[in-house]
């Protein structure tokens, strides 16, 4: 692959990063519904400044919106057996209420929305490159085409989660494919690599990092509800210093399942060193991780910091993702 190419794909995985750092400024600060309609705001390409710029009856005219949107979501659910969360959107009574206007949280949503707008339109110039240049690389091109249907993907999520009024669990699976997407593009810069480094020197080193890639995505999951937890808090107006005590035992698990994360990762690094394999980017994950547990006692002890909150998100997006960059670098040989 050419080296324009190949910087391409780091490039558009910076802004992917970046996207999924933007969403955790939203979620941290309160700005999700900074914008109330998507892909405009405030029906604008470029939202107004202050509340002037809007009719006296914005806030009525968005709800109609949404709920128009919303039925139709439902309406997916129920097709594809969820009924009783497609009931539960139709009568919450929380959908339907409309925020004050806000310039800082809906500049902050904008911004969200403009690193996403840059993010897709690099996954769309990847594939269309891959598709001239490369199109006898047919998983290249494969993946390159699927991770822009999941951008695109993306986007319409993103407009479901401004519909329902930022609903917990639609916040949560927007996270969770968007982990997918960040997995996906660093097997593509893999495959755009031409000398691709290679281990079958230790079974054992190959299986733990695949074992490891697992425990980070079961602990991202995990935080992803604990997360979902808070967001239920929040609606409820729960004073920030009594989270930690009323999620529990929750957050505690979490917490507690970091040891054996970084256990595992720390044994991976024993052997990388003794067995003199030369897989640098274990020092890298090893470094990541300790700058979660950080994080972690931060959240732990200081009352959830919002400043922390999307530090620990793009720490945590970052680490499964190097993960699996490495295992895209072994080859396990089963017999």
């Amino acid at each position: 692959m050419s080296k324009g190419y190949r910087r391409l794909t780091w490039i558009t995985l910076i802004f992917i990063f970046l996207v999924t750092l933007a969403g955790s400024i939203v979620r941290t600060t309160g700005s999700g519904m900074g914008c109330p309609d998507w892909p405009k705001c405030f029906d604008q390409i470029i939202p107004p400044t202050s509340a002037d710029q809007l009719p006296d009856n914005y806030k009525e005219k968005f709800v109609e919106g949404r709920k128009e949107k919303v039925q139709k979501f439902a309406g997916v659910l129920e097709s594809i057996g969820f009924t009783e969360k497609a009931e539960q959107l139709r009568n919450d009574p929380n959908l339907w209420h409309e925020e004050d206007f806000n310039a800082a949280r809906t500049w902050t949503e904008y911004g969200n929305r403009l690193v996403g707008f840059v993010a897709g339109n690099l996954v769309l110039i990847l594939f269309i490159w891959t598709l001239i240049k490369y199109r006898n690389h047919k998983l290249l091109v494969l993946l390159t085409f699927l991770n822009l249907i999941l951008m695109g993907f993306e986007g319409w999520l993103g407009s479901i989660v401004v519909a329902t009024n930022l609903v917990p669990w639609t916040i949560t699976l927007h996270m969770f494919f968007a982990l997918i997407i960040i997995g996906m593009q660093f097997k593509i810069i893999h495959l755009a690599e031409e000398n691709p480094v290679e281990s079958e020197e230790s079974q054992l080193f190959n299986w733990l990092c695949y074992f490891a890639l697992f425990l980070t995505f079961i602990q991202i999951i995990l935080g992803a509800q604990v997360r979902q937890e808070i967001d239920f808090l929040v609606m409820d107006d729960v004073h920030r210093a009594d989270w930690i005590a009323t999620v529990g035992r929750d957050f505690l698990f979490h917490r507690s399942f970091s040891w054996v994360i970084l256990t595992v990762n720390l044994f991976i690094w024993w052997i990388n060193r003794k067995k003199q394999l030369g897989f640098n980017l274990i020092n890298i994950i090893v470094m990541i991780l300790i700058l979660e547990f950080i994080t972690g006692v931060l959240f732990s002890y200081a009352n959830m910091p919002a400043i922390i909150q999307p530090l620990h998100l793009l720490l945590a997006a970052i680490l499964i993702g190097i993960q699996f960059y490495l295992i895209n670098k072994l080859k396990i040989r089963i017999k």
